[in-house]
């Protein structure tokens, strides 16, 4: 005799069955009958967890068994498609995030990015944070120079002033920078460059303005190592970004600000490989020579932050 009072699995009369045996026999828990009643099962299933939580599982679960049937997925494909995703977790590591770099190149993480961003139509647009933003920049006066070490290129002078949607200039807010190298990788790929080499950390002044030294940033590659580069090809796409310089601007009582600031002049600005040129965000890089025949540019581009909650993106990458 069990706990339940039953022998030979039998519920005694007067018993009421408990766990297993009363889920089995809840008609809502039916049994499957055909492709046809696994999605409702599986919905029904579901159905008692948080909210949220539910609403977008149920979403998820719709949408995949949709997928599923349209596409008639078969079953080598889907083990082709299990290995993909197990893939893209062991390249994951210290220096490539490859699941923030799949969302990118899916449209997902733009997509995501501007529909819960810029509600003020004045506001300065978001763009995807990518897989490269670290923590704890160092923090610089301003007018400081971000490339360090012996990081050769054309010198560039950035210019910028943070306001709010009535242009009240905004004192005290960090601006967080970080770009890639002349020749194309940012400093936590190439072993070359120093640390946090081409990043940085300035605050905003009584005027809302800021400024600091860097050199132009290059186009480049994403990384192809890895499965992502593997479904690139496979699609005979091409894994090129425009140049580029980005930012995270915040301050208490505003919406954190992570964007990017395109060259008007980089190839490539219509057919950036994860989707985030936006026109509003390329930027005049206006390029002059000095006295001594060495090119410099220059770029002003200024800033409007909405009021809402401060908050932080979870790193990429360490």
């Amino acid at each position: 005799m069990n706990s339940t009072g039953t022998t030979g699995g039998k519920a005694n009369a007067g018993v009421e069955a408990t766990g297993f045996e009363a889920a089995s026999a809840a008609p809502e828990h039916g049994i499957i009958a055909g492709p046809d009643s696994v999605t409702p099962i599986v919905l029904r299933a579901m159905a008692g967890g948080e909210a949220r939580l539910n609403e977008l599982m149920t979403a998820l679960v719709r949408h995949l068994h949709a997928f599923v049937e349209e596409t008639g997925l078969t079953e080598d494909e889907y083990q082709r498609g299990l290995g993909f995703l197990a893939a893209i977790g062991h390249a994951t590591g210290p220096t490539k995030n490859e699941a923030v770099l799949l969302g990118d190149i899916l449209g997902v993480s733009t997509l995501v990015t501007l529909q819960n961003n810029a509600r003020e139509e004045s506001a300065t647009a978001s763009a995807v944070l990518g897989p490269f933003w670290r923590k704890n920049a160092p923090r610089m006066p301003l007018g400081g120079n971000i490339a360090r070490g012996d990081t050769p290129g054309v010198p560039l002078e950035v210019n910028g002033r943070v306001t709010d949607a009535a242009g009240k200039p905004l004192a005290g807010v960090d601006v967080d920078v970080w770009q890639a190298s002349p020749v194309g990788f940012y400093e936590n790929q190439d072993p070359r460059q120093p640390p946090m080499n081409l990043r940085g950390l300035f605050t905003t002044d009584a005027d809302g303005r800021f400024h600091f030294k860097t050199v132009r940033p290059a186009g480049y590659p994403v990384p192809t190592d890895g499965p992502c580069g593997d479904l690139l090809r496979a699609q005979n796409r091409h894994p090129y970004r425009p140049a580029h310089l980005h930012f995270m601007l915040s301050a208490p009582g505003y919406r954190t600000l992570v964007t990017q600031v395109f060259a008007d002049d980089a190839e490539g600005l219509n057919r950036d490989v994860v989707f985030a040129v936006l026109r509003s965000l390329v930027g005049r890089f206006e390029e002059t020579t000095n006295a001594n025949g060495e090119r410099e540019a220059r770029l002003n581009y200024d800033f409007v932050m909405e009021p809402g909650e401060q908050s932080f993106p979870i790193p990429p990458i360490p």
